[in-house]
């Protein structure tokens, strides 16, 4: 069979190296990284849609299941009381705070809380909080006692701004914070504080942290690492939160608007490379979630079904052994086909966990093989040229003898290649099938639609 390669096939370049450029990361020059975040993967947890009692108790009934299929770090959207002044909908955004010492009612008491944290630790996952820090809900206390701590025009305190349009952004059930106040610091490390110490979570989640100055998160990262080692995410694709060291992870906003773009035929594979190129340009320590869903997609964007149609299992694949930690939506392995309401009750269904073994396999895959570990823990970037690089994206990883050959087929057409790199070239067992593979020098292998093929060398 001959491979020839058109213009829009031009071969990628084998020997460019897809990696961040520092040599010594931020987790191996600071000791408040945790050690256990190395091959971890990222489960969310949406309390109010997870049972139909949407409780802490209720959800705790799942912890066994989760652990059995791999995970590790339980991120719970904000378990805060929820503002009900200016709430919308009936049960309001969880993202409104009332109180950030406190447990939301709705979902039961601190005590069920720790009890769930406990049996979570001792089943050997990590338990982390949305942390809320851009904003509070109109009926927090400090609103009538600490008016200052707010953003104010004409002496009104307004909801958060949009930087660069200087329009609302339509959140108009919370009250933005003023970062120029000092006291307004203090008092928020101090209630992020409470949460290390006295409750005994393992980090935050931080909502929109791209919105709080930077020098906060100076401050913050100081005083909490202090304590222990703690996993800090912030939800920002924003370099100085990485290369500050402040937090370990970021999110990739843009791997998920690229897969989105390749499904919708408005980009290809080639973009996915020119992104790692300069992602790596700029992010030099840490690494990235990579996820095809999250509560802000689902429920505002639409399900992975609705956005990502066939491809949907082929963007999960890649999501999970790029060079970042993987983000599982809580649901995802029902999988859930619908998108739940935000600010109303709407349970998952959880039909029979039919995408169980999917996840668990890739979960399992990450922990046993360092090549796949996150960031500089893991393996370089090799990418693999296979005669059809705008549809194929095809890599390799290697890590202290550990080695994945990873081939997906990113298009609605079964496509034939050849693998002609030598760096892909080994002994691997498929991890899907669970059976020996051979990959030799010019190896011609088809993928159907949307199809993937995982190697690993154990």
């Amino acid at each position: 069979m001959l491979f020839a390669c058109s213009p829009s096939d031009k071969p990628v370049e084998k020997e460019q190296s897809l990696t961040r450029s520092a040599k010594v990361s931020a987790e191996e020059e600071q000791n408040h990284f945790p050690k256990w975040a190395r091959n971890a993967v990222l489960y969310e947890v949406n309390l109010r849609q997870y049972t139909p009692e949407g409780t802490i108790n209720a959800f705790s009934g799942h912890l066994d299941r989760l652990q059995a299929l791999g995970v590790d770090i339980l991120w719970f959207m904000p378990v805060h009381p929820i503002s009900k002044v200016r709430r919308k909908g009936s049960l309001g955004s969880p993202y409104a705070v009332a109180d950030y010492r406190a447990i939301n009612p709705e979902f039961g008491t601190m005590e069920d809380f720790k009890a769930m944290m406990q049996k979570a630790h001792a089943l050997g996952m990590h338990v982390i909080i949305d942390w809320v820090p851009n904003h509070s809900g109109w009926d927090h206390p400090w609103i009538k006692e600490h008016p200052e701590y707010y953003t104010r025009i004409d002496g009104q305190i307004i909801d958060p701004i949009d930087p660069e349009t200087g329009e609302s952004w339509g959140w108009t059930d919370v009250a933005d914070f003023n970062y120029d106040h000092p006291e307004l610091r203090k008092a928020m490390i101090a209630e992020m504080e409470y949460w290390i110490k006295d409750i005994g979570i393992d980090g935050f989640r931080c909502d929109v942290a791209h919105l709080v100055p930077d020098d906060f998160w100076d401050q913050a990262s100081a005083i909490l690492y202090q304590h222990r080692p703690i996993f800090m995410l912030a939800e920002s694709e924003h370099p100085v939160h990485n290369n500050s060291g402040n937090f370990l992870a970021t999110y990739s906003w843009s791997f998920k608007d690229l897969a989105n773009g390749i499904v919708s035929g408005e980009q290809t594979v080639a973009d996915i490379d020119e992104y790692l190129k300069k992602d790596r340009t700029d992010f030099l320590k840490g690494f990235h979630i990579y996820f095809t869903s999250n509560h802000d997609e689902n429920a505002w964007h639409g399900t992975v079904f609705e956005r990502l149609g066939d491809g949907h299992k082929a963007f999960a694949v890649l999501a999970a052994t790029l060079d970042g930690m993987p983000l599982i939506y809580g649901g995802q392995e029902a999988p859930l086909k619908k998108r739940l309401a935000f600010f109303e009750k709407d349970a998952i269904d959880w039909n029979n966990y039919e995408y169980t073994g999917f996840y668990k396999t890739l979960i399992d895959l990450k922990h046993r093989n360092k090549a796949l570990w996150n960031g500089s823990y893991g393996g370089e970037i090799i990418r693999v040229p296979t005669g059809k690089d705008s549809k194929v994206y095809a890599f390799v990883r290697e890590k202290e003898g550990d080695k994945v050959l990873v081939i997906i087929n990113l298009s609605p057409e079964a496509q034939d290649i050849k693998i002609s790199s030598n760096d892909a070239v080994g002994s691997y067992s498929n991890i899907f099938l669970n059976a020996s593979h051979n990959i030799e020098k010019d190896t011609e292998l088809r993928l159907e639609a949307w199809g993937y093929l995982v190697l690993s060398s154990q």
